[in-house]
């Protein structure tokens, strides 16, 4: 007799609920994902009904993979070893297995040992090597830890990083916690999380100095200067062993660096970030993370094999064709991650989620971004690079802030070159017209203006490309570079104690000493000088189109000592000086002041370009863009925005000058700062009246008024 299929499948499926029901429950068959794991999420995953964990990780390469367990006890030797085996634990290019928990016992860390074949240049497989899990979302370095084991032959059990397994603890209460929403009053401020609270004058407890916590302490301080967005120097785990202070070597991109947490037990430093995101959250600053994607911390051939190496060397990293150098070198690091290969941005992807959906993260700025375009043969990608798209296409990080620093060692996309066209991006044209402008040097009218404006240049609002003003982030300075108060103190670099005979850091600096070099015996006109530049700066930056960056301790001249790259500098060269706060209060309250005048005043940074509402003016009606001028005004009417009028008359000539303003009456006009004057004047809280339209604007020096809008209260 013959069957139709669905007569054979529909007997089979009677059979079969009849052999369940007849058989106990113990005996009950596995599900696919139970008896071979699953290969997605990658990482370890703690899945709650089976009590179980489930291990996934790519390898495309190897020919054999074992999961390595540890229990607290005994780091060397495993206390459980699966070994995978491809017809049962493989999917594609994804090695994968479930244990339960009843099985792990009482093992706390994982690793792999990872064989594969061996092709000079492109795979590093050593099955001797214990290997991190490129997803690892918390990460143990055992008391014995050797970064110099990794980087040579040879095993390295005991003394290597290990992923912890905690995805069975509680989950964080986010009851309550609200991204803030910030627009026109956008202030962000760049801080190392270790070095903004380590200072033994930092006011925090030694305790919790340099660390997230230390963080919360400072809330109160950052809300009194008015910041709304707090950008965090790297924050991934990193090699403690490198002597990497910054933070731009990572080891891993889904770990919150360990040694930046109060307390070293396993998984305490994801509570205490998450507590401090929803701290700031509270108090409606916003978080967003400096993340590097571009590299890791294995550096070149000659680096450690950690992770990345040991898994598929020639699938994360891009390859370079010189045999002696094979690792492709966009970061200046010693390796770059291959975004050509859809697995490395699967992983971006994944991480950006991560620390979006579980750590609250409100935005990214993304460090040497253009590694993003580049080809696997490392050719630049300038039409349409994957990850891009990707990154748009996702419903909810497609609306956080994403902030590119548009270039890496060999390519400078800024503006319309940078494929991300709605991301924000750092503006370094900003920094160095305006650093150059404020020395003093000829011919930078035009591109002052330009930059004040919100450089329409780079982002066109064209029909065709229609970028928005807000998208440039202005700034003067930022952790790569001098400080503010470095900047008009000297002229030359001092990075002597970097290790590097002064060689390392920028040159081009665009620097002033304002007449004496450094700290030693600095006339008392110097230091008139410098406090005045720095007041300059500060008013450039807050009076311009688009969103203005703010470094950590600048509102109180903090110092470096003229070193410019002190990424090696975990001491008080690196880390804030609190007793300047009390020595600078006058700056201080100039800082505060000055943001404080641009969140009341919402007209100076909007959504689009200035366009009608500004006129441009020199000394007298004209401006002048000649080589030798060094002067110009301008008038930004407010009605548009329903703000006051503005008026601002800017100086960057060694002599005094006699500027006379264009626009209405001398009555209508009240002066609120003058850079010129000593404080409290430099700032008036209420507004001093003018007494003629003619003003004499001093040296080097700013001056803004403001005139009250029609029936409106004067500010």
């Amino acid at each position: 007799m013959k069957h139709s299929i669905h007569e054979v499948f529909a007997d089979a499926g009677r059979l079969a609920d009849a052999a369940d029901t007849d058989a106990p429950a113990a005996t009950k068959r596995l599900t696919w994902a139970q008896s071979e794991g699953s290969p997605l999420p990658l990482g370890v995953t703690w899945v709650e009904e089976e009590q179980a964990f489930n291990f996934a990780v790519h390898a495309e390469h190897a020919e054999s993979v074992t999961l390595l367990l540890y229990s607290p006890s005994d780091l060397v030797n495993p206390l459980l070893t699966f070994g995978f085996d491809f017809l049962r634990n493989k999917s594609g290019r994804i090695w994968h297995c479930r244990i339960p928990l009843t099985e792990i016992g009482e093992a706390r860390y994982y690793a792999y040992s990872v064989s594969g074949p061996t092709v000079p240049h492109l795979h590093r497989f050593d099955p001797q090597k214990i290997l991190l899990d490129p997803y690892a979302k918390c990460i143990f370095f055992p008391p014995g830890f050797d970064r110099e084991l990794a980087m040579r032959e040879g095993p390295n059990a005991g003394r290597a990083p290990l992923g912890a397994l905690t995805g069975h603890r509680p989950a964080f209460d986010w009851t309550g916690d609200r991204a803030p929403h910030h627009e026109s009053d956008a202030i962000i401020y760049e801080l190392h999380v270790k070095g903004f609270t380590k200072n033994a004058n930092s006011g925090v407890g030694a305790s919790r100095a340099g660390t997230y916590a230390g963080l919360v302490e400072k809330i109160p301080y950052l809300k009194e200067l008015e910041i709304t967005v707090v950008e965090l120097m790297p924050v991934f785990q990193r090699d403690p062993h490198e002597g990497d202070y910054w933070g731009y070597m990572p080891l891993n991109f889904f770990a919150p660096h360990a040694q930046y947490a109060s307390t070293r037990d396993d998984d305490e430093q994801h509570l205490e970030f998450r507590n401090m995101v929803k701290a700031f959250h509270q108090a409606g600053i916003g978080v967003v993370l400096d993340v590097v994607y571009n590299h890791t911390c294995e550096g070149d051939h000659r680096g450690p094999i950690y992770s990345f190496k040991g898994f598929d060397s020639g699938g994360y990293y891009m390859q370079s064709s010189d045999p002696a150098n094979p690792y492709a070198n966009y970061s200046g690091t010693g390796n770059t991650l291959n975004f050509g290969q859809a697995h490395v941005r699967k992983m971006v992807m994944d991480s950006l989620r991560y620390w979006n959906q579980e750590m609250h993260i409100d935005g990214f700025r993304f460090d040497l971004a253009s590694v993003f375009s580049r080809n696997p043969d490392g050719s630049l990608n300038w039409g349409h690079a994957p990850i891009f798209s990707e990154i748009a296409a996702d419903p909810e990080l497609g609306r956080l802030h994403l902030i590119a620093e548009p270039w890496d060692t060999s390519a400078y996309q800024l503006g319309r070159g940078f494929p991300g066209i709605t991301w924000l991006q750092w503006n370094g044209r900003f920094r160095d017209d305006i650093r150059r402008f404020v020395k003093g040097d000829p011919g930078m009218v035009p591109e002052v203006m330009r930059r004040i404006y919100g450089s329409d240049d780079l982002f066109p609002d064209s029909r065709t490309e229609a970028y928005h003003a807000y998208q440039t982030v202005n700034y003067i300075d930022s952790h790569d570079g001098f400080t503010l108060y470095d900047l008009v103190s000297y002229d030359q670099k001092h990075n002597e104690k970097n290790g590097h005979n002064n060689q390392d850091g920028m040159n081009d600096n665009y620097s002033w000493n304002c007449g004496h070099e450094g700290e030693e015996s600095v006339p008392s006109a110097v230091v008139a000088l410098r406090r005045r530049q720095v007041k300059n700066f500060c008013c450039l930056l807050l009076l311009s189109n688009g969103i203005p960056m703010l470094r950590a301790g600048d509102e109180f001249l903090n110092t470096q000592f003229g070193n410019n790259n002190p990424y090696n500098q975990d001491n008080e060269i690196g880390w804030l000086d609190w007793s300047q706060l009390r020595a600078n209060q006058d700056i201080f309250r100039f800082f505060k002041n000055m943001i404080a005048f641009r969140k009341t005043h919402p007209s100076l940074s909007r959504s689009r370009f200035w366009r009608e509402d500004v006129s441009w003016y020199g000394v007298g009606h004209t401006v002048d863009l000649s080589r030798d001028s060094r002067s110009l005004a301008f008038c930004l009417q407010g009605a548009s925005q329903g703000d006051d009028d503005i008026y601002v008359m800017i100086n960057a000539y060694w002599e005094e000058l006699e500027f006379y303003v264009q626009e209405g009456t001398a009555q209508e006009w009240m002066r609120i700062v003058d850079t010129a004057l000593p404080s409290p004047d430099d700032f008036s809280d209420h507004g001093l009246l003018l007494e003629g339209t003619k003003y004499a604007v001093a040296p080097r020096s700013i001056v803004v008024l403001l005139r009250p809008r029609r029936g409106g209260r004067r500010s």
